[in-house]
């Protein structure tokens, strides 16, 4: 054999090897990314092949499957009530994805978990396992009611309901909603509706409880409050703070004033503060207590970190870098400060449990199809935010507000409940901007346990609502008030 013929039968044999080491290395390490890569018709097919398993709220499924006709993707999903439970649900389309809980638990409810398995000769076999179930920790009467709350005002706005024993999500809203059945399919028209959705101004397709952040305004102080104790800033709640209203910022000659009408938040002491919202007492607790000190309290809280509930939520946020001015502002809930209504409700249902602020969470068990659980949720303590003392007195304040001061929408009968009120200015020129109503309360049993803990987010954007009348108080704590009240009949 001459040189140039033995150079090309090492030059083919080279090629031959090289491409059946790519054979191999595509079936042993790339099959799994080829075999579930979203391009792949085959993945598409195999997800809607079968009937999916359901998302349960109060022991019914919320979700089901639909024959489709015409098309080799032979199911599409069904929601039952799709705008109420939408924020919790998320969506499952044939040719949008999957997102919250059908996104995160999407093995489960397709039956491609492994624990679905029978036996290990299915497994080896690749015998397909039929369908998991995922169940809620949602509560279907705090769910209507705050549902309805924020549709009968036509707000954009959002509710969360927490038990603050255990972190378990009782209710989550967001509004304007959207039904998910829709855009189920991968019809012309199922697209339409959903390229109807993503363009809407008033983006129904946001979920305003978990992925939104705002202002917290008002609702805030009793996060100051918390900080101010807990570090000792201020020891007895009903002493005079000397703090005058209105309030000169520091390093400015800016004043902020608060808006009740006489002269009772001049130097008023922190109880009468939180009773009445006063502004300059609070500007003047966050900026004694100091930027450091206040960050770690709100991060104890939760802040500066995302939730996972399993569906990730977005950060709220207090900032590091402050200046004297912006700290002071924090303490009032504007500034730099955001929240999500999630993280309000954190807050407040940990001031509720004691200071110990609880892991939230929405799915309270992952079964098989024979209904056997296959995992099981537990109460998690997130930490000790502040401690009982400081929850205590908190409490004391709130519990006054609602009794003796703006929280008094929120009263029910026989039930100690805690409350407070909030305004949220907000935009690049607050006096353009309607400002956003926050309530936040707690509900108390017996024992002195909370079973309930609740934020309320109303943005006044498209309401016909003059601008004096947009308040905490009056928009947000009839929902609270509702919610709560249908988890203490339960």
């Amino acid at each position: 054999m001459n040189r140039t013929l033995r150079h090309i039968a090492v030059l083919c044999g080279v090629l031959v090897l090289a491409l059946l080491l790519r054979m191999t290395w595509v079936q042993v390490v790339d099959y799994k990314e080829l075999a579930e890569h979203p391009n792949n018709r085959r993945v598409a097919i195999d997800s809607f092949a079968q009937a999916r398993g359901n998302i349960i709220v109060g022991g019914e499924p919320i979700t089901g499957s639909a024959r489709t006709t015409g098309s080799d993707l032979k199911y599409k999903r069904t929601y039952k009530d799709g705008p109420l439970y939408a924020p919790v649900t998320g969506y499952f389309s044939q040719a949008q994805g999957a997102t919250f809980l059908e996104g995160v638990h999407k093995d489960i409810l397709s039956g491609k978990d492994r624990r679905l398995l029978g036996n290990p000769v299915d497994a080896l076999t690749g015998k397909k396992s039929l369908p998991g179930d995922v169940v809620t920790t949602i509560d279907p009467a705090a769910q209507k009611a705050a549902y309805k709350g924020l549709k009968d005002l036509d707000a954009k706005g959002a509710v969360v309901a927490l038990d603050p024993r255990t972190g378990k999500i009782l209710a989550m809203a967001s509004t304007p909603s959207y039904d998910p059945s829709v855009f189920a399919g991968i019809s012309g028209k199922e697209g339409e509706a959903f390229e109807k959705l993503a363009k809407d101004k008033r983006k129904p397709l946001n979920n305003r409880a978990l992925r939104e952040s705002y202002p917290p305004g008002s609702t805030f102080k009793i996060l100051t409050a918390a900080a101010a104790l807990e570090h000792g800033t201020i020891t007895d709640i009903d002493a005079p703070s000397g703090a005058k209203d209105p309030y000169k910022l520091p390093q400015s000659s800016r004043e902020v004033g608060s808006l009740v009408p006489d002269s009772r938040c001049d130097k008023a002491s922190l109880k009468t503060a939180l009773q009445w919202s006063c502004n300059n007492v609070f500007l003047d607790t966050a900026l004694k207590t100091g930027k450091d000190k206040m960050r770690e309290t709100a991060e104890k809280f939760g802040f500066n970190k995302e939730q996972f509930t399993p569906v990730r939520s977005a950060a709220s946020g207090y900032p590091k870098e402050l200046d004297q001015p912006q700290t002071a502002l924090t303490g009032i809930g504007q500034g730099s400060a955001t929240t999500t209504p999630l993280q309000m409700a954190m807050v407040t249902a940990g001031l509720a449990n004691g200071g110990k602020v609880m892991k939230p969470y929405m799915v309270d068990e992952l079964r098989g199809p024979d209904l056997d659980t296959i995992e099981k949720s537990e109460p998690e303590v997130l930490g000790q935010a502040v401690s009982p003392d400081t929850a205590r007195k908190v409490q004391q304040m709130m519990e006054h507000t609602v009794t003796d001061g703006t929280g008094g929408k929120v009263k029910i009968d026989g039930v100690t409940v805690g409350g407070k009120p909030g305004t949220a200015q907000h935009g690049a020129d607050v006096r353009d901007e309607d400002p956003y109503a926050w309530f936040v309360s707690y509900a108390k049993q017996a024992d002195g346990s909370s079973p309930v803990a609740v934020a309320v987010f109303v943005d006044p954007e498209d309401m016909d609502i003059s601008r004096p009348d947009i308040a905490g108080g009056r928009l947000g704590a009839p929902i609270a008030k509702a919610v709560m009240q249908a988890v203490l009949k339960r």
